[in-house]
Parts: structure tokens; C-alpha cells; sequence
């Protein structure tokens, strides 16, 4: 009788702990850590008619109706890859490619045009391009213009900047503003000109240009995105900026007062806050609209070189839950926690190949989740991750999200 009172014990004591067991194992699973998993989708785009070719692919935006726009460097091209464009054609092949170009969803190219035109000074060298709310494309450059002459300036004068503006232009290419002049800028605190416009973000609630600004200056300057009229502007921690050379990043240093040039990105999120890509500082720092600082995190910040902050894209959920960021020092693309800040895991790895990088320098999100990245220097490309939904991490580098094969 008393073994059976045991034995039925035992058995009760196992079936709870199983019980437990399961509860726990579940509360585990549970609590795993969830992000958006991507694979390369190395079909895509298309093949580009008449021979053409992208130089520095230097910015890259989605439209409302999911359709891609990138901005590229024709100049970029070496002579050997632009034998057609020569008088008289030196070989069949190839061509450089208008400097904007629209893609569709399927990476067939549906749309090209740019370049210098009347009413407008184009930059000598485009970077950044924006489709803004009301579908109209935003540009900026940062040219810099011919060298200073020996012994005109003072020692320590910043180098010259030939671009000095942005430019708005319909889809079909139609000039519609510039808000600056060539070669005019007079630093950081001048509300007329930018210096070295590296992105731009339009508002949609105030209809405000929001520019980082840039490669000459240091500083955020909001703009009125129809009629070009200054608003405000500030630096890092919303400090008046400061031209004042603040010499190599040191990730000893205590954090700079002020942003490095280049200020790389300025991004709004639906909730009204405002992610400035600080690059060389290897920092993103928050801002309210009017200026007021928020918060900084700073990301693989022993990254020296070119920095690591090299542009971010937004989820499209409602809450733009998770923050895209490109890395093009060390060759990746973090996945991050908006508002935590805090970096899950990552993809990509240096190279040539689909799902590989050589200067990520442009990232971009479309409604349906899917990721677009372009690549300056040689990597003169963009690429398409293709979103396969959530899944718990477990890497912190996933390195290249290659797709997986199917089964037959």
C-alpha cells in the first residue's frame, strides 16, 4: 500500500515537472529574439537596354507606388567602359546610363532622365535622391568644384564646394525648384546655400525638406519644401554647428560636440522623430523636429575609414518597428530595434558577388517589406533582399542571406 502511495507520488512529481518543463520550454520559445529575415534576389534588376552602365550608384528611394528610383555617377565609369561614348565610337560597348533611373517592382527599368538643363544647375557630382510624399524627386551633390589656388585662402579654410543646392523635379524629370547656388555657400550657418547635400526627407505633415547637410557643412537644415524658404537648422546635440575642424575620430575621444563630415542621412519617422546619420562619428542621433535632442546610439564604434553610419530605411509597419542600417566600411546591413536602438543581428559580407557588398551606401524599403541597397566606388550596383518574413536570430552575422534551394 505504501509503495503504491510512492510510486503514484513519483508519478505526479514527473507528469508536474513535465508540466513545468513544457511552460518553461514554451516561455522560452516565446522569448527568442524575432527579425526580418532577407535572401539576395540575384535575378534582379534586369539587364539595362543600349548597352548602358551604372557608375557610383550614390542613392536609392521608393515611391508610393513601390517603384525603385536610384541616382548614379556616370563620371564614375573608367574609360575602358565607356568606349561607345567616344567620337568616333571606340567599340560597341558601352554607355553610361542617364543619372536617374525608375525601376518596377520586377526590376524591369521603366523609366531614365537627367543632366544639366536650362533653369537649373545640376551637381557636378550627384548624391542622395528622395521621392517625397507627393511623388516629386529630390536631389542633392557634393561636387566640389575646381581646387582653390595655392596660398588664396588661409591655412585650415575648408576646400571649396561647387554644390551648393538642391533641386526638385517631377517624375518625368520637369524642374520645379533649387534652393541654393553654386559655389556659394558661406558655412554651416548660412540659410540660403547647403554645402555638400547628402539626403534629403520631405514631411508629409508639414510639407517641411528636412536636408543633411552635409559634406561641406555640419549641421541638419529644414527648408520649406515648396516655396525653398529657410526654416531652421542645427548640429550635433542640437548645438548651433561649428565649422571648426575637429581632426580624425578617435573612438577613445570623448563623443564630438559636433557632427563629421559627411552629416550622411536624415531620416523622419511616423512618430515625428528625426535619425541623422552622423558617419564618421559612427553615430545615429534623434532628434525632435524643432532641433531638440533626444537620444545617440553609437554603432561598431571602432569603425575608423569612411564610418559606419552610412544611411537607414524604416520598416513600413505603422510603428516602423525595425531600422535598416547601412554599413559600408565593414560591409553589412544591421537589422535594428527602433525603439531600443539596439542592433539584433546583421547581413552581408565584402565582395562582388549577389548578397555581397563593396561600399553599402544607400538602403531603401518598399511596402511589401523588401530591401533595396545601391554601392558607390567600384561596387556601382543595387541590390533587392527579398523579405521572408520573421524569424528568431541566430547569428549576430548572418553574413550572405544567399536563397535557399528549392526542393524538386
Amino acid at each position: 500500500m505504501k509503495r503504491d502511495f510512492y510510486i503514484g507520488a513519483t508519478l505526479v512529481a514527473v507528469i508536474a515537472a513535465l508540466g513545468i518543463g513544457s511552460v518553461l520550454l514554451d516561455n522560452v520559445k516565446a522569448a527568442a529574439v524575432m527579425a526580418p529575415r532577407f535572401e539576395v534576389d540575384p535575378m534582379w534588376p534586369k539587364p539595362l537596354p543600349n548597352h548602358w552602365l551604372l557608375g557610383n550608384v550614390i542613392g536609392v528611394s521608393v515611391d508610393s507606388n513601390d517603384h525603385i528610383w536610384i541616382i548614379h555617377r556616370a563620371a564614375a565609369l573608367e574609360r575602358m567602359e565607356t568606349y561607345a561614348a567616344a567620337t568616333p565610337p571606340a567599340a560597341e560597348c558601352c554607355l553610361p546610363a542617364p543619372p536617374v533611373l525608375e525601376f518596377d517592382e520586377a526590376g524591369n527599368l521603366i523609366g531614365h532622365w537627367g543632366g544639366p538643363g536650362e533653369g537649373y544647375d545640376w551637381p557636378e557630382t550627384n548624391h542622395g535622391i528622395t521621392v517625397d510624399y507627393k511623388g516629386n524627386v529630390w536631389i542633392g551633390g557634393n561636387g566640389r568644384g575646381a581646387p582653390a589656388t595655392p596660398g588664396a585662402a588661409p591655412a585650415g579654410t575648408p576646400a571649396p564646394y561647387h554644390d551648393n543646392m538642391v533641386l526638385k523635379f517631377t517624375q518625368q524629370g520637369k524642374f520645379l525648384l533649387q534652393i541654393g547656388k553654386p559655389g556659394q555657400s558661406k558655412g554651416s550657418n548660412d540659410v540660403d546655400n547647403v554645402k555638400g547635400a547628402a539626403k534629403m526627407f520631405v514631411d508629409p505633415k508639414t510639407n517641411e525638406l528636412y536636408v543633411a547637410d552635409g559634406y561641406g557643412n555640419h549641421r541638419v537644415i529644414v527648408f520649406d519644401a515648396e516655396t525653398g524658404k529657410y526654416k531652421r537648422h542645427w548640429g550635433a546635440y542640437g548645438h548651433k554647428p561649428d565649422d571648426t575642424a575637429l581632426g580624425r575620430y578617435n573612438p577613445s575621444d570623448p563623443p564630438a560636440q559636433q557632427f563629421r563630415n559627411p552629416v550622411h542621412c536624415a531620416e523622419l519617422s511616423n512618430e515625428g522623430l528625426l535619425y541623422v546619420c552622423d558617419r564618421p562619428n559612427d553615430r545615429i542621433q534623434v532628434f525632435k523636429p524643432d532641433g531638440t535632442f533626444v537620444k545617440e546610439v553609437f554603432i561598431a564604434k571602432n569603425t575608423l575609414g569612411d564610418g559606419s553610419v552610412w544611411d537607414i530605411a524604416f520598416s513600413k509597419d505603422p510603428q516602423q518597428k525595425y531600422m535598416f542600417l547601412a554599413d559600408g566600411s565593414n560591409e553589412k546591413v544591421y537589422i535594428i530595434l527602433r525603439e531600443s536602438m539596439e542592433v539584433l543581428t546583421s547581413f552581408g559580407d565584402g565582395g562582388r558577388q549577389p548578397g555581397e557588398f563593396y561600399a553599402v551606401h544607400s538602403i531603401a524599403a518598399d511596402s511589401k517589406g523588401n530591401v533595396f541597397t545601391t554601392e558607390t566606388y567600384r561596387g556601382q550596383r543595387i541590390q533587392k533582399f527579398l523579405y521572408k518574413g520573421l524569424a528568431a536570430v541566430t547569428k549576430k552575422d548572418q553574413g550572405v542571406v544567399w536563397p535557399k534551394a528549392q526542393s524538386r
